[in-house]
């Protein structure tokens, strides 16, 4: 996929006119490039990690006055020299600075290969170099601690101790292999057994870490739904703080679904405030109604809301039964708290997932904050935890899990050879999360996904 004796150069700031801009360079020939062109102090000359003042010049003619950063390898991003511009935002400026240093010898990078050679000159594992992609794409402070975390190693460590303790069993497995005909036993298959289960309720845990994991890296589908003048779109507006939904006495108001990002205590939750739950009056309605359906299913929590003052107790179980989906969190939202006396308010369900509120009065919203996120974040978040974010990671777990189990079913009636080739299946699935097993298609596929320049 690349050629790491080659030296590459691209823009590493986004691209579009600014006060600086950035450009990489990283490679063997990264300072000679860099010092061909600098006006200034011979860089070849200087040691790392040192800023250099001066002007990048084509021929007679300056381009640009400029601050040079030197990091000379292996003390780089990418274990091999590397030499970052800073230069004006001028769109004009970057071409012209980027075009001369490919001219003098450098090639345009591809995307994710500044990362790629950190992965390949044993910088970063390949769980590591995701979650720089992870940190760039953080945009709550749960994603950015969990991208953190693993970029520091955290999973990746967790998942060598058990590689580690796998490679000891299957080298004593085939150290059997080889005295086969003495019929002798090196490997004691009770420790086996207990190191497999031990090892499995760890894979486990990360498994079912997923789901949170999935949800604070993407964000929480957050569906709000009930009958028509519920008060929906009021109480988005309430969560927002701001006037997004168009809110009217005129029942069906809002026909077709509107989304906007909501965060509590750190974590993205994704609003999506819905066409009303009833029978439709017209095409467009109806089509409203049934995205809204099709939202609900595709939600992690449903923020069911009813009026108080008019639905009756049978009416809401109805409602409540006919929305429920597997999977899916509900939490119900008695509106129009204003509206009502103190034994109408006695009477209305008041639990964990239940609440008593007004939306247009902005009555007991906070309080309805914590509720959505305790609903959606069972678990209390230290930023140390190991949470699987990665469907690539959550495959290669359960196919762990999957070969692990195959070792447990056949520990009693199979031979070494075979619970050694499941054994060695295992390593490989672990393997490939860190990328101790890797293929160039793999790699392909994942540096493919950064941005330029990174």
């Amino acid at each position: 996929m690349t050629q790491t004796e080659d030296t590459i150069a691209a823009l590493a700031t986004p691209s579009g006119p600014g006060a600086i801009g950035v450009i990489r360079l990283s490679g063997p020939e990264a300072i000679t490039i860099a010092n061909s062109v600098f006006k200034g102090k011979d860089l070849t000359k200087q040691a790392t990690h040192t800023l250099h003042y001066g002007s990048i010049i084509d021929g007679e003619v300056i381009l640009d006055e400029v601050v040079v950063s030197l990091f000379v390898g292996p003390k780089s991003y990418t274990r091999e020299n590397v030499v970052e511009i800073s230069c004006h935002g001028s769109n004009f400026i970057i071409e012209s600075i980027i075009k001369l240093l490919i001219k003098r010898g450098a090639r345009a990078a591809k995307a994710g290969e500044f990362t790629l050679r950190a992965f390949l000159n044993g910088q970063l594992d390949l769980s590591q170099a995701e979650a720089v992609a992870d940190l760039i794409a953080s945009n709550s402070k749960a994603s950015q601690q969990i991208a953190l975390q693993q970029l520091r190693g955290g999973f990746s460590n967790q998942l060598a101790q058990l590689r580690e303790q796998l490679v000891q069993f299957a080298s004593l497995i085939e150290l059997e292999l080889d005295f086969a005909e003495e019929d002798v036993e090196f490997a004691n298959r009770d420790q086996l057994k207990q190191l497999i289960y031990t090892i499995n309720k760890i894979i486990s845990d990360l498994i079912q870490s997923f789901e949170l994991g999935n949800a604070i890296k993407n964000g929480v589908n957050t569906v709000i739904a009930g009958r028509p003048n519920a008060g929906k779109s009021t109480l988005l507006n309430a969560l927002l703080n701001e006037e997004r939904a168009i809110v009217s006495h005129i029942a069906g108001t809002t026909r077709d679904t509107i989304e906007e990002v909501l965060n509590i205590n750190g974590i993205n939750f994704r609003l999506i405030d819905t066409a009303g739950i009833r029978e439709a009056t017209d095409t467009i309605e109806q089509i409203g109604v049934q995205r809204t359906m099709e939202k609900i299913s595709q939600s992690a929590l449903l923020i069911y809301v009813f009026d108080a003052a008019e639905i009756s107790i049978d009416e809401l179980n109805n409602d409540l039964e006919r929305l429920r989906k597997p999977g899916v969190e509900m939490l119900v939202v008695a509106n129009k708290a204003d509206l009502l006396n103190d034994e109408q308010l006695l009477s209305l369900p008041h639990t964990d997932r239940a609440i008593v509120i007004s939306a247009k009065e902005k009555q007991q919203i906070d309080e309805l904050k914590n509720k959505i996120y305790n609903a959606a974040i069972k678990e209390q978040l230290t930023g140390h935890e190991t949470l699987v974010t990665n469907i690539r990671h959550l495959e290669a777990l359960q196919k762990t899990q999957e070969s692990l189990t195959r070792v447990l079913d056949g520990m009693e009636n199979v031979t070494s050879d075979f619970l050694s080739m499941d054994i060695k299946q295992a390593l490989h699935y672990l393997g490939e999360i860190t990328g101790a097993v890797t293929t160039d298609d793999l790699l392909e596929n994942i540096f493919s996904k950064f941005c330029i320049g990174k």
